[in-house]
């Protein structure tokens, strides 16, 4: 008995020169929604903000330590919400008209950002703004998230799910801070990505041997791990205090670079974790789209049956992958001890690694992409730590909201069109 498919129900929707783009009713539906969202943020910033300002915003380029200081720009605070509210009008009336179905996350993320300028110009008014130093700290804030999407990366191209990658996170930053302050910072962060490696070696045997659900296995790690550092922090850290004391990593300015404008402060006068945080997101790019390993380690998570009847051995193909995850994981939990406050509380990582496996679905699971990511929601964190400096009326419990807002925002815009690797989280039985 045969069965019939019926095509969705489409209309002519998006003219592009001389060709129609038929489009079923769900995307009308959805980019005429995404065309109301930004509709209403030009509304909100014409209601909201424009009436409660005036005078001017004063914007640093330049911190004092700098060799070539730019001048401050100063933008009146009335217009500029003006411009910015009729831009955002604009692309939300298009939208809602004509639609950008190719280009519609481009155009939302667009949106996004006008309306955080109109917000910064809002929040500005009357006042000065250091721009250079939120930069700064979005670099460095977003160190932790890009080496957990990496870590993710690495897990997940090989097939292998990890949702552990928060409490790789938790547990090298709480043997980064007791070993750093045993043995110094150098050792500490051996000892941080040496736990990541641990932690990876057990959803390694796990998944790959016994093929338990990576989900679970990611799920018991977070809170095996959340657990156990909540338990060493009150029966060791509280009682000897002397271990909960690291050095920090200091910032290094790298000559020359670090004197170019603007971009040379935020990116070449940093701490070495960043600077490691580059080196393995070039590493990682150049070793899985341009080696031998890299083409094994991607061909195991889109077809590991292929790939096991070339003679490529796929259990060991995976561990490697996920024990370099892991480590990587380890090394950015060092970031939160060793790389800031040189001490371990309960929870630290905050979700960090929660907040890296969006950043991973957002960057199509590439390194770059994945960076790129992590710079928008290191500036969404920095942007909440400049407001309530600022003293913005909006309360504090929502700015420490605008990280995960942020993550809801991208994941739900996402998924659904970003394709992870065919067999991600598909355990293998060799035949």
């Amino acid at each position: 008995m045969s069965e019939t498919y019926e095509k969705p129900p489409t209309e002519s929707y998006e003219v592009t020169g001389r060709r129609t783009k038929e489009l079923t009713r769900g995307q009308i539906k959805k980019a005429r929604i995404t065309g109301i969202v930004m509709l209403l943020l030009s509304a909100f910033v014409v209601v909201v903000f424009i009436p409660n300002v005036s005078g001017v915003a004063t914007f640093g380029l330049s911190t004092v330590d700098d060799t070539i200081q730019l001048s401050a720009l100063v933008v009146p605070v009335t217009a500029s919400l003006w411009v910015l509210a009729m831009v955002l009008g604009f692309l939300g009336a298009s939208q809602f008209v004509r639609g950008f179905q190719r280009k519609s996350t481009l155009i939302l993320g667009i949106s996004f950002g006008v309306f955080v300028m109109a917000m910064m110009v809002w929040a500005t008014a009357g006042q000065e703004f250091s721009l250079i130093s939120m930069l700064v700290a979005t670099v460095a804030r977003c160190t932790p998230i890009a080496l957990g999407a990496l870590s993710g990366i690495l897990c997940e191209r090989s097939g292998v799910v990890n949702i552990g990658i928060e409490g790789m996170l938790l547990g090298g930053a709480f043997t980064g801070v007791v070993m750093g302050s045993l043995l110094g910072g150098w050792v500490g962060l051996l000892a941080a990505t040496l736990t990541g490696g641990v932690l990876a070696l057990l959803l390694a045997v796990l998944a790959v041997n016994f093929r338990v659900d990576q989900i679970i296995i990611g799920v018991v790690i977070n809170i095996l791990v959340l657990g156990l550092t909540s338990f060493l922090t009150s029966q060791v850290l509280v009682k000897s205090p002397e271990l909960n004391d690291a050095p920090i990593f200091p910032a290094i300015k790298i000559p020359v670079l670090a004197d170019i404008p603007i971009i040379g402060p935020m990116f070449f006068n940093q701490t070495v974790i960043v600077y490691g945080m580059y080196v393995l997101v070039g590493s990682v790019t150049y070793l899985l789209f341009r080696t031998r390993w890299g083409l094994r380690t991607r061909a195991v998570g889109e077809n590991p049956k292929a790939a096991d009847s070339l003679g490529v051995s796929v259990a060991k193909v995976r561990y490697l992958a996920v024990i370099y995850g892991g480590m990587v994981g380890g090394f950015a939990g060092a970031w939160f001890t060793l790389g800031t406050v040189g001490r371990f509380d309960e929870g630290l990582t905050g979700g960090r690694g929660f907040i890296g496996l969006a950043a991973m679905i957002f960057g199509a699971w590439n390194p770059i992409g994945a960076f790129g990511a992590a710079l928008i929601f290191g500036f969404s964190e920095s942007l909440e730590e400049k407001f309530a400096l600022l003293d913005t009326p909006i309360p504090t419990e929502f700015l420490a909201m605008a990280p995960y807002l942020v993550t809801i925002v991208v994941v739900a815009g996402l998924v659904g069109r970003a394709r992870p690797p065919a067999a991600d989280g598909v355990p293998y039985e060799k035949e």
